[in-house]
């Protein structure tokens, strides 16, 4: 299956170099994460195309069914550049959350109008680090996970530093972590990234955009990137801050999920 989604293409990049399986199946991959099978986005089927109708949608959900069968969620992403929430509505119609999220890339950046100063910027690297990075993880938008999902997310991303693809950096105030976000190496020239996060206690301060300007630097001068790829929700307020920074929106990207009751 060939993938024309860069947002797609760089998620399984980066889940395979932290030890996901992804089968090709011609018309979906299937993709497993073995040892944190409740990371929804770790194990989930992404299609070639859209479902035409409700019927299509349920005959997938079975087929998930059958491939994941301890699974308590079920997720689907649907590749392609340009899509519409409207491509999502037979799994709307069978009761699955729907998602169309924004691609945003930059090819150089320049810093925010307002860069935070007072910080220290620089790449996680102790024990320490990566335990407030559960931290963090957790008083952000995971907020609600339990701590055993993030603590094996958040080992993933580790492996993927050790592994040489990229770094995880922090924004610290003395030795407190208050934002953090990675980047890595997806192919030649691409390099994406992942979980850009500020504990709430320290939002409003120019953090991010003052970080994603340092970590952008590093991915063209360091990973030899030409080309840097973020996904934000496009009514968050947090997307101003990619592009004040140089980022753009280039294509979509949707997904179908339903959730764990409860």
């Amino acid at each position: 299956m060939d993938i024309a989604s860069l947002a797609f293409r760089t998620d399984l990049a980066m889940l395979e170099h932290s030890g996901s399986e992804i089968e090709d199946r011609g018309t979906h991959l299937v993709v497993r994460t073995p040892d944190n099978p409740a990371y929804w986005w770790g194990n989930f089927f992404l299609l070639s195309t859209p479902p035409s109708d409700a019927d299509e949608a349920r005959s997938w959900v079975a087929t998930f069914e059958t491939q994941f069968p301890g699974a308590r969620h079920r997720t689907f992403g649907v590749d392609g550049q340009a899509g519409t929430i409207d491509d999502l509505a037979p799994f709307a119609e069978i009761g699955l959350d729907v998602d169309l999220s924004a691609v945003m890339t930059a090819t150089s950046v320049h810093e925010p109008p307002r860069p935070n100063t007072d910080a220290t910027y620089r790449p996680l690297d102790s024990d320490s680090d990566w335990a407030q990075q559960i931290e963090v993880a957790r008083a952000g938008e995971d907020v609600g996970y339990e701590l055993p999902f993030v603590t094996a997310r958040t080992a993933a991303q580790r492996r993927l530093v050790d592994a040489g693809h990229g770094a995880w950096w922090g924004a610290f105030e003395g030795d407190r972590l208050l934002a953090s976000m990675g980047l890595f190496t997806a192919s030649p020239g691409l390099a994406r990234f992942q979980s850009v996060k500020t504990h709430p206690d320290a939002r409003g301060r120019g953090l991010a955009g003052t970080l994603v300007h340092r970590v952008s630097r590093y991915g063209y001068d360091e990973l030899g990137a030409h080309t840097l790829v973020m996904v934000a929700d496009p009514d968050y307020l947090a997307i101003r801050i990619y592009r004040s920074v140089g980022f753009a929106e280039t294509e979509r990207q949707l997904q179908a999920e339903r959730k764990p009751a409860g």
